[in-house]
Formats: C-alpha cells, sequence, structure tokens
C-alpha cells in the first residue's frame, strides 16, 4: 500500500513549520516529539524522548524510498553512516536494536577508594605512572584521575552525531559547520547535454561544503602539479578532447590522483569510490575504466603522445635549470608478459633475454624524470644517444653545455666524439681491458656531494686518447680525462675503475660522485615500477612489426659455433699427432720404432681433415650476412602499441615529480625526512578533511596524521602550499591548506 501511495504525484501539503526532507515528505519536531508528513499524511510520529521511535522513521523513510539517505541524515541531523548503521541494527535486531546503548563504561568503576590509597601510596614512593598502572591493573588515565591530575574542564570533543551530523573542526578559531559527507551538486543536467553532445568539453567543477571527504588529501597535489606544467601541456598539444561531461582537464586529474592514491592504472579506479574521487574532481562522481579507457584513447588516436613528453621537458627545465646542470640517460627494458611474438632483448635485472619494448629515459641530476622516448628495437644504448641529441638540445636550450652521464652501454669513441661536437660533454665508466695506472699515482681524497654526503676515494688524475675504428670518424682520436679510483677486489686486494669525462674543470672527487649518482635514475625507475606502474601494460593494442626492418642475423651464432667446434677439434688433432710423433721418436728401450712417410701422412691425416673444416666453416661464416629483413626470420613479430603508454608516462611523471615535490618541502620541517619523507607524503595524499569553498577561495582542512610529529610535519606543508596561491585547475578558486588540531585527550 505504501508503495503503491508513493508512486503517486508528490502533494504538496506540508503543516506550517514543517521541514522539507524531499518532495511532499516534510519533518515537523517539536518538544513534544516528532511528526513526519508523506504525501499529506501524518506517516511517522514518536514523542520525546522515544529516540527508537525516532531512528524508526527515519530508516522506514529510507526503505520506502520516500527520501535519499543524505536527505534523510540531514533532516534529521545525522550522517548517512548513522542511518545506514540504523537500518542494519533495525534488520539484526529488531526495534530493540534501536534503543540507544548507554554511553560510556558499563560496569561500575574500578577506582575504589581502597584503590586510590594504593595508587596516592605507589605514587609517593617515586613510582612512574606507568609502573603505577602496571601494578594496579589500571590505564595510566585512572592514575591520573585518582592523583588530582586530570582537569575538570577536559572531556571529549561531542561525535557527529551529537552536533546534528555538523563537524566544525578543533581550530582555535570558530568554523561555521558544515555537513558530513553531503550530497554533491546534481548534475543530471549536465549529463543530459552532454549525451545529446550539447554540453561542451566538460563539466565545471562545483564544490559542495563538506566534512570527512576521504581523499581530501589529494588537493595537496595540485600546487606541485601546477608546477609540473601537465594540465598546460595537455592543452598546448591536444587542444581538448570531443563533447562530453569530461573534459580534458578531468580526464587528467583523474589519472593523476589515482596514481597518487596508489592505483595509477586505469583498472584501479574499481577500487577507488567513484563518489569518494568525485568530491575531489568538483563533480558527482569520478569516470570510470571504461570512460578512462575512452579518453585515453581519444588522445592516443591524436598521435602527439611525443609532443606531450617534449612540452613537458620543456617546463621541467624552466621550472628547475639547475638540475639540468648533468643529465643522466639510460636504458630501460618493459618486459611483456602476453602471448603475442614481441622481440626479445636482455633485462638486466632479470639476467636473460625476454620480450620486451626498449624505452630510453633521461633524467635531472635528482633523478626526476625529464623526458623518454620509446627505442628502436634492437638498437643499442650509443645509438639511442646520438639520435636523442637534437632532443636533448631542444629541451636545455642553445648555448649551454649539460654534462650526459651514462653506463658503459653507451661505451663507444665514435659516440663520445658526436657528443663533444654537439656541445655537450661526456661522463661515463670506461669500458674493457684498460691499463693500470701506477701506484704512485694515486691520491686520498675526502669531499661532499650535493646531498651533503661525505665520501673518500683514492684517485689518480690522467688524460687518455682513444681510437676511433667505425663510422664517419673512423682513423680519428678522442682525447678524455681519466679519473681513476682504487676499489677492494671481490678476491682480495684491490682493482680499479676508470670513469672518462671531457670535464676539465670538475675536481677529480665531483667526478666520481657524480657518476655514481647515475643511480639516482635507477631508484627511480625501482620506485616508479612499485607506486606508478612503470612497467604495466596500458594498452593491449599492437601492430605489425616492419618485416625490412634489418635485425641481427641468428645465423651468424651457429656459424660462429661451427667455427669454435673446427678450432677446437683442429688443436686436438694436433696435440694427438704430436703425442703420437713424440711416442714414435722417444720408444722405450728394446722397443723399435719406424718413421717412415706412410706413418707420417697417416697421422697428418685428421690434422689436415681438421684444418679443411675450419677454412670451410670461416668461409661459410663469411657468407652469412650480420643482418636480414625481419619478415624472413618472424613475419608474425608484433609491436606493442606505444601511444597510449607515452601518454600515461608524462601523466604519471607528472605525479611522481608533484609528489617529489612535497616530499623535498619537508625538509627542515620534518626530522626524518630523509628517510620517511615520501610515506608521510603518500599517507597525507590519501587522509581525509573538510572541503570548504567560499569567498573566492578553496578551503581544505585536513584530519590530523597518525603521529604529532606528522601532523606538525603537514601543518608547516600546508603553509607553504597556501603561499604558493594557486588555483584549483579549471576554476579561479585559490587553494588554502590547514590541518585540524588534534582534540585534548580526555
Amino acid at each position: 500500500m505504501m508503495a503503491r501511495m508513493l508512486s503517486q504525484l508528490p502533494l504538496p501539503l506540508l503543516p506550517d513549520g514543517a521541514a522539507e526532507i524531499a518532495p511532499g515528505v516534510g519533518l515537523l519536531a517539536g518538544e513534544g516529539g516528532g511528526l513526519v508528513i508523506v504525501h499529506g499524511l501524518a506517516t511517522f510520529a514518536w514523542d520525546a524522548g522515544d529516540e527508537a521511535g525516532r531512528r524508526l522513521a527515519a530508516v522506514q523513510l529510507v526503505r520506502v524510498r520516500a527520501a535519499s539517505q543524505g536527505q534523510v541524515a540531514e533532516a534529521f541531523g545525522v550522517d548517512p553512516v548513522t542511518i545506514w548503521r540504523w537500518d542494519q541494527a533495525l534488520a539484526a535486531e529488531g526495534v530493540a536494536g534501536l534503543v540507544p546503548s548507554r554511553r560510556g563504561p558499563k560496569g561500575a568503576s574500578k577506582l575504589t577508594p581502597e584503590l586510590a590509597a594504593r595508587i596516592t601510596a605507589l605514587d609517593a614512593a617515586g613510582a612512574t605512572l606507568r609502573e603505577i598502572a602496571a601494578a594496579t591493573g589500571v590505564s595510566t588515565f585512572t592514575v591520573r584521575n585518582a592523583l588530582g591530575r586530570v582537569p575538570a574542564g577536559r572531556r571529549p570533543p561531542a561525535s557527529a552525531e551529537g552536533n546534528g551530523g555538523l563537524v566544525t573542526g578543533n581550530d582555535d578559531a570558530v568554523r561555521d559547520p558544515v555537513p558530513v559527507l553531503p550530497d554533491p551538486v546534481p548534475r543530471d543536467g549536465e549529463r543530459a547535454l552532454a549525451r545529446w553532445g550539447l554540453l561542451g568539453e566538460g563539466a565545471a567543477p562545483v564544490f559542495t561544503p563538506g566534512a570527512r571527504y576521504p581523499l581530501a588529501g589529494l588537493l595537496l597535489a595540485l600546487p606541485a602539479l601546477e608546477g609540473t606544467g601537465l594540465l598546460a601541456a595537455a592543452r598546448e598539444v591536444y587542444g581538448r578532447l570531443k563533447d562530453g561531461f569530461y573534459g580534458l582537464g578531468a580526464t587528467l586529474l583523474t589519472v593523476v590522483f589515482l596514481a597518487l592514491a596508489g592505483e595509477p592504472r586505469a583498472e584501479g579506479a574499481t577500487r577507488v569510490p567513484p563518489a569518494a574521487l568525485g568530491r575531489v574532481l568538483g563533480l558527482d562522481r569520478a569516470p570510470e575504466v571504461k570512460t578512462i579507457r575512452r579518453k585515453l584513447g581519444e588522445l592516443a588516436a591524436a598521435g602527439k603522445a611525443s609532443e606531450l613528453i617534449m612540452a613537458l621537458a620543456r617546463r621541467h627545465a624552466a621550472a628547475r635549470p639547475d638540475a639540468l646542470g648533468f643529465l643522466h640517460v639510460d636504458g630501460h627494458a618493459r618486459v611483456y608478459y602476453g602471448t603475442r611474438t614481441v622481440q626479445k632483448t636482455h633485462v638486466a635485472r632479470l639476467k636473460f633475454p625476454a620480450p620486451a619494448t626498449m624505452e630510453t629515459w633521461v633524467t635531472d641530476q635528482d633523478g626526476d624524470p625529464v623526458f623518454m622516448v620509446i627505442a628502436e628495437p634492437s638498437d643499442s644504448l650509443a645509438a639511442e644517444l646520438r639520435r636523442l641529441l637534437p632532443a636533448l638540445r631542444q629541451v636545455v636550450g642553445e648555448g649551454r653545455r649539460v654534462t650526459v652521464c651514462f653506463d658503459r652501454g653507451g661505451w663507444s669513441p665514435a659516440l663520445f666524439a658526436d657528443i663533444t661536437a654537439a656541445g655537450f660533454d661526456v661522463l661515463t665508466w670506461r669500458k674493457g681491458q684498460a691499463p693500470d695506472v701506477p701506484a704512485d699515482a694515486f691520491t686520498a681524497i675526502t669531499c661532499t656531494d650535493d646531498r651533503g654526503g661525505q665520501h673518500a676515494y683514492d684517485l689518480a688524475d690522467t688524460t687518455v686518447e682513444l681510437g676511433i675504428s667505425e663510422g664517419p670518424r673512423k682513423g680519428q682520436a678522442v682525447e678524455l680525462r681519466q679519473v681513476t679510483r682504487l676499489v677492494p677486489a671481490r678476491a682480495g686486494g684491490t682493482r680499479q675503475i676508470h670513469v672518462l669525462t671531457s670535464r676539465d674543470d670538475l675536481a677529480a672527487g665531483e667526478v666520481c660522485w657524480r657518476m655514481a649518482s647515475r643511480w639516482r635514475e635507477e631508484n627511480y625507475f625501482r620506485y616508479a615500477r612499485t607506486r606508478f606502474a612503470l612497467d604495466a601494460l596500458d594498452s593491449y593494442a599492437a601492430a605489425p612489426d616492419d618485416p625490412d626492418r634489418m635485425v641481427p642475423n641468428p645465423a651468424r651464432k651457429t656459424a660462429a659455433a661451427r667455427i669454435r667446434a673446427a678450432e677446437a677439434a683442429a688443436q686436438a688433432a694436433e696435440t694427438a699427432r704430436d703425442a703420437a710423433l713424440l711416442e714414435l721418436r722417444s720408444p722405450a728401450p728394446g722397443q723399435a720404432a719406424y718413421l717412415s712417410n706412410q706413418v707420417i701422412n697417416a697421422l697428418a691425416a685428421p690434422v689436415e681433415a681438421a684444418w679443411r673444416e675450419l677454412d670451410e666453416a670461416g668461409q661459410a661464416a663469411a657468407a652469412v650476412p650480420a643482418r636480414v629483413p625481419l619478415g624472413t626470420l618472424s613475419p608474425d613479430m608484433v609491436r606493442l602499441e606505444a601511444e597510449t603508454k607515452q601518454i600515461t608516462h608524462a601523466i604519471r611523471m607528472a605525479a611522481y615529480n608533484a609528489e617529489t615535490a612535497l616530499a623535498r618541502a619537508l625538509d627542515g620541517h620534518y626530522a626524518r625526512a630523509g628517510d620517511e619523507a615520501y610515506a608521510l607524503i603518500r599517507e597525507a595524499l590519501t587522509t581525509s578533511g573538510d572541503i570548504c569553498p567560499g569567498n573566492g577561495q578553496l578551503l581544505i582542512r585536513l584530519d590530523p596524521l597518525t603521529a604529532p610529529r606528522r601532523t606538525k610535519a603537514l601543518a608547516a606543508l600546508c603553509d607553504q602550499l597556501t603561499a604558493v596561491g594557486a588555483c584549483y585547475p579549471g576554476t579561479d578558486l585559490v587553494l588554502r591548506y590547514e590541518v585540524k588540531s588534534r582534540p585534548n585527550p580526555a
């Protein structure tokens, strides 16, 4: 009957003084109790003091769908979670489950006069609070209470339910109360317009004042994200997306927020409540997996991912020019575990070849990513470095001399000459066998790196000349500075390792620790694999590989193996012949030995056959081409789609750089920033808080963290972020950050 009644058109009949809960539904409350009117009929009523009846009315309103949970919670002065708990209690225990339980201790007080006297005696004997609590079996608060050390005015704060579902915070300043988890602004009309292509690019952010938003901490990243230039670069490169509810800015912010919340892949949206993420986006709900993939696919279809990455790199260079004095370049193998045929490459961390896509990354001297490119299959790091020189010049600007630091994979004297000719400097390890430097050339050196670390080295500073044996510079030579370091050998003693550079102005100690700082890039790879899905397969698309691409010929390995086997057989045949001749020429006493041409020819026959086999193997190997077209070896070889991956790389690079900027801002405000800065930032980004728009500002008031020292550091960070004066993307709301003070202990 009730369901049929509620399906009728609502009657606008509400008594005077009744508060509207929903269309046709009102609440009339007074000193004598309360009354709920539904479509003109008095439906639920309760007397004063009948809390169980009041709660039953609230639950029944939601159950018969007369109003939403949020509307009922707002009218009854509680939060939606409380309505849900009442509903669960009614379902489990009936109306009896709605009867309020007694607050506070349920039994008699443990603090009897005898116990109080004993506590006083132990305190007089000099025992600490913890020792007294352990001896008497009570808490330290009870001990302090018995000793009269608890101020009378210190009471636990009122709960949200007791405050009518409103939260004012614990700040010293008086705050206007805001509702807990209010419903977002309805966007049904805008979604309808977007469905018909009438909304434009996207819905504008609109924030509802509210408390305890679960992911409010993500808004801490916005000033640092603005510093990376991600949104501006994307707008510059892509312009806009197709008309729809979620525009370019909302899509990028969604992916960034997911990454900072620990879910960097699109599939991670299934583990983050869309409504919770939507609140920090200023929308009713965030886009989900299918929408995120469709938006990323639309960006990938434009084919401008490399332009986006270079635009980010230019902004990085403009924002942090001092960090570009040394650029670390290294290759990264993104392993593929699927069923398609993908070219194999050596994966250093796995120590064996595996199907993978090679990428070349460039980071600054602090290890922060600047840009990346998809490497050509089968190309060495040296070839990639040569290909990257124009892009490096574009990023750092004309006329600036930057040092390019890379590992032994880029060893090539011809490359060194090309790098210096392009106006860059070189810093790398020496590869292969090299003559040792005399022992008397070493000097003990102590130096300090750019992070304050102390280093002690035994170094020798010399100069070497390397000949070029390939390419257009064949026959030329390149002269470099060589700094040799004396280090312990694994088998005991010492060994020498050599660093080559074209920089003559650096101290020998700085050359060594700058070369060792290349591991900062490896640290980024490791962190990004763990936290930012560096190796994730963000797109399942693939395209056929170029069948005319020249690849190393595997037949060369077979030919080389045949040569090695022939060489071994020839050596064995010669050894056997020499042993037989020695035995014939030195017979045992009493035995006769005869050497004739027939005997010698018989002994030499296997040797001659082995040498013929070796000659044939060498001729056959010389006839095998070093490279052959890919189509002749593996016509079904594919390349994984790279455009989407480069876009997600760009977004996650910006997210990582924003997180790193926040972590560095803790220096001087957190004693353990060197070890725990990133952990603190991850906690702060996922903490809850209040969002209060108004007066041209967007106030984010965060809840305290797990430890007072962390809360204090977060407060200092909030002051720095507020001073930036950044605006929420797509609005004129200036971001302000605060941290709630901890409630006084009871």
